[in-house]
């Protein structure tokens, strides 16, 4: 598994997952690699590789939750011929073929209990046993696993073995997610772009632009690094004008000719028999301090919609403004205006 993604990091708390991980490299014991989808599960198994005496020996990689269940015992010990239908021809499974490296599970979680069982003999005595087969075999092999669920949750439910988490829980290598790494974002965004500039064939990285950076450092980032990679590069190869990227979509699938789900075009096309206004939709019937005359009221009720969309919008401008229909300069404008321009600092 060769990765062309590095890891990047300077946060104290990505840098301890690191070390941990790193220390554990050496020694011949089960890692558990948990962290939310997009945090770099993969590259840390492929650094416990790296790292360990196993280096120049095969990394295989399985992700359990990408075959069916009927099938993932057979990939994972191999079967012989006529084993079952469709099996023609005896097959080494993904045990064989880490002999004497390491084999890396992701999606532990969703292992089904049969397979489970068998994984822990395999892990507990280093033997496997192909479908079809009685005799078993001798494996040498280094587990890591991860996933983005918590697993003693799922033992105290039952559907997970305490005794197989026991077993592979040796060390545990928790990586925190980007959200939580704030400091990381812009050394990130700064490598994905400059990386993406150059795929493109640009002649000099232009950087990026208050506007673009303030997106960056303000969204929560849900899907993490992976999340942020896609927005970077696509950021960067839409930028068609001179001087630094600054301009940010985090979702591509924002449009005015969106297709709508089959539920919401039918409830569209039901006439609403008398349906209450929404709260935020209802005309203002506040008494405002600002004063009784017109323009004082009208000054209070604007600065009451900029109020009510900066915090919907967990203050991020550039949201806020689109949200409102406005430029960004003219959401600064009118937040200076109003003695905004620091709300939620």
């Amino acid at each position: 598994m060769e990765r062309a993604t590095q890891v990047i990091g300077q946060s104290g708390a990505f840098l301890d997952a690191l070390e941990r991980a790193s220390r554990a490299a050496a020694l011949d014991r089960p890692v558990l690699v948990i962290g939310e989808r997009g945090t770099g599960k993969e590259l840390v198994a492929e650094r416990l590789h790296r790292l360990s005496p196993r280096w120049d020996q095969p990394l295989i990689v399985m992700n359990c939750a990408a075959l069916p269940e009927t099938l993932i015992e057979a990939e994972l010990f191999g079967h012989e011929a006529g084993a079952f239908t469709g099996a023609t021809k005896a097959r080494a499974g993904r045990f064989e073929e880490a002999h004497r490296g390491t084999l890396f599970l992701d999606e532990l979680g969703t292992l089904s209990m049969a397979a489970q069982e068998r994984l822990l003999r395999a892990v507990e005595y280093g033997e496997v046993t192909r479908i079809g087969s009685s005799r078993p075999l001798n494996v040498d092999v280094r587990i890591v696993a991860a996933t983005n669920e918590h697993l003693p949750d799922k033992v105290d439910k039952g559907t997970f073995r305490a005794d197989l988490l026991d077993r592979l829980s040796f060390e545990v290598v928790t990586l925190p997610p980007l959200r939580a790494r704030r400091g990381d974002i812009e050394v990130l965004s700064e490598f994905f772009g400059r990386r993406m500039a150059s795929e493109i064939g640009l002649a000099d990285w232009p950087g990026w632009g208050p506007n673009a950076l303030d997106t960056l450092m303000t969204y929560d980032w849900p899907g993490n690094v992976r999340e942020l990679r896609n927005v970077v590069e696509r950021a960067v190869y839409r930028w068609e004008r001179e001087g630094p990227v600054d301009s940010i979509e985090i979702d591509p699938f924002k449009s005015p000719f969106r297709p709508k789900t089959a539920t919401v075009a039918a409830t569209a096309s039901t006439p609403a028999a008398a349906a209450p206004m929404p709260a935020e939709e209802a005309p203002p019937t506040a008494v405002f301090d600002g004063g009784t005359d017109f323009k004082s009221r009208v000054n209070a009720f604007e600065r009451q919609v900029l109020s009510r969309a900066l915090a919907e919008h967990r203050y991020n401008q550039r949201s806020t403004a689109e949200a409102l229909g406005l430029t960004y300069d003219q959401l600064r404008h009118a937040l200076k205006r109003h003695e905004l321009l620091g709300a939620g600092g």
